[in-house]
């Protein structure tokens, strides 16, 4: 295994060399599995998989909740030399046929509920608890540092979901670029995160940092509820948390401040963190918030603030090795300052969008990417994230951005969390409505709206003042946790009084 590029092998050979080979690495409903399990169970679960036939080349679709099965899962496709394809478990039977019929799988691992779903082509999860002790483990199959090892798919907000494909050395840059610089992880730190591992945020913060850094990390293989978090956080002494800015809005709605004291960081991604929230956050958490931003193609972070940068408002700075810039719609590079579309460059750039060369051609210029984002770099490299490009709304001929009205509106102590967008309504005119979803210790809805609707009108321009402000029970998401804005266009959740 010595220098092989095999991911698999670099990190079973950095749990040796590091040290950690006999520490926890992960804690699941109440067991804890070492470093060293870790390895020799990926090595058993490749053997499993070659008995069904998988080898180098070949696509395993994963279909596994957080666990101690979807790391083995992971790792032993990938120390096949066969590409591992995580995707979540809770979609549909309709959702899980088109991702079969898409990536083609050689398996497909999963458990549970869902051993039905897939026929022949099944691996069943059970199987893989039985694999370390019953089967030699297989030895990784040397690949070059180029070659493909994963692929994830896209959230889905703008169209069908594509599988953004990786290399076995991607994982090794997120480590370096954030894990290490940004929030100082090392082998003493407890990690969890919110968003799951079958997500790329999920799958770098609690897989890729936990065996680069040596340390641990909690799974929860359920629903991320805020209590259930916070006693996760409590029980094991977690320092490092890692969620988006919606579940951090109701997080602090059931934990008091210092009510979490092992927190030493709590990181923040998926979404733009307004400044208020980030405020409550940090009053009641009593850690630093780094916000920042990555994405399914570029793998992990490649912008955020850090331990010994930060600055409210923005998503931070760009973390080498990767380099940003603004670009106005003819693709031409903007001054600082200056609003436009945000890409990227750097060396974990997706290889492709699996088997869609059209769509892989429109994303990139070269060795850039476009992340469809909305950004202004400030003079000093601060990038602030003004929304996503398609988010603009049209107002009566007028473009609105909606970071700048629900920045204001979500400064109110009974708003947990806000969205703005243009309704059309009957007559086929569009209006600017927000839709807030009011704290526990809110006042009346009523008195809510009005107060809303006039701290817009005192801050803003007449045009970007909500005519309608709809008060519900919670904001349209992904399974990611960003917002359908298109499901609030619709006017499916709109009411029809106005304000």
């Amino acid at each position: 295994m010595a220098g092989s590029a095999n991911l698999s092998a670099v990190l079973e050979d950095g749990a040796l060399a590091g040290g950690w080979w006999e520490r926890i690495a992960f804690l699941v409903d109440g067991r804890a599995f070492t470093h060293a399990e870790v390895h020799e169970g990926a090595a058993s679960t490749a053997s499993l998989l070659a008995e069904h036939g998988v080898g180098r080349g070949d696509r395993v679709l994963l279909v596994l909740p957080d666990g101690i099965e979807f790391v083995w899962a992971f790792l032993g496709s990938l120390r096949l030399g066969a590409m591992a394809i995580p995707v979540n478990p809770r979609l549909t039977a309709h959702d899980h046929r088109a991702l079969l019929e898409d990536s083609q799988p050689a398996v497909v691992v999963a458990g549970g509920e869902l051993v039905d779903r897939f026929g022949a082509r099944l691996v069943p999860a059970e199987t893989l608890e039985a694999a370390p002790a019953d089967r030699a483990g297989s030895p990784a199959v040397p690949v070059a540092p180029e070659d493909p090892a994963y692929a994830q798919y896209t959230s889905g907000t703008t169209g069908a979901p594509k599988a953004a494909v990786h290399r076995h050395r991607d994982p090794l840059v997120y480590f370096t670029a954030f894990a290490r610089p940004a929030a100082a992880i090392d082998r003493g730190d407890v990690l969890f995160s919110v968003s799951k591992m079958f997500f790329a945020y999920g799958l770098g913060n609690s897989l890729f940092f936990t065996l680069l850094a040596g340390c641990r990390a909690v799974l929860h293989p359920g629903a991320a509820k805020p209590g259930v978090v916070a006693d996760l956080v409590k029980g094991h002494g977690v320092t490092v948390l890692f969620s988006v800015p919606t579940f951090y809005a109701h997080l602090l709605a059931c934990v008091g401040p210092g009510e979490l004291p092992s927190l030493r960081a709590a990181v923040s991604a998926g979404e733009p963190l307004k400044v208020a929230l980030a405020e409550r956050a940090r009053e009641a958490l009593r850690c630093p918030i780094l916000d920042g931003l990555g994405s399914t193609e570029v793998g992990q972070t490649f912008v955020s603030n850090t331990l010994t940068h930060q600055r409210d408002g923005t998503i931070g700075r760009a973390l080498p090795p990767y380099e940003v810039e603004v670009r106005d719609g003819d693709r031409r590079p903007l001054a600082p300052g200056e609003a436009g579309t945000l890409w990227v460059r750097g060396p974990t750039i997706l290889l492709e969008y699996l088997g869609k060369p059209e769509a892989t051609a429109a994303a990139k210029d070269g060795e850039w990417l476009c992340t469809g984002d909305r950004a202004a770099i400030e003079p000093d490299g601060f990038v602030c994230h003004l929304g996503r490009v398609d988010d603009i709304e049209l107002v009566g001929g007028v473009n609105v951005a909606p970071a700048e009205v629900e920045e204001l509106l979500a400064r109110h102590d009974g708003v947990t969390e806000v969205a703005v967008a243009g309704v059309r309504d009957a007559l086929g005119a569009s209006r600017l409505e927000a839709f807030v979803v009011l704290s526990p210790a809110a006042r009346s809805s009523e008195e809510v709206t009005a107060e809303l609707v006039a701290l817009a009108a005192r801050h803003l321009a007449p045009h970007k003042v909500p005519k309608v402000v709809n008060c519900v029970a919670a904001l349209p998401r992904t399974a990611t946790g960003k917002l359908q804005r298109f499901v609030l266009r619709s006017g499916a959740l709109s009411r029809s009084r106005d304000m």
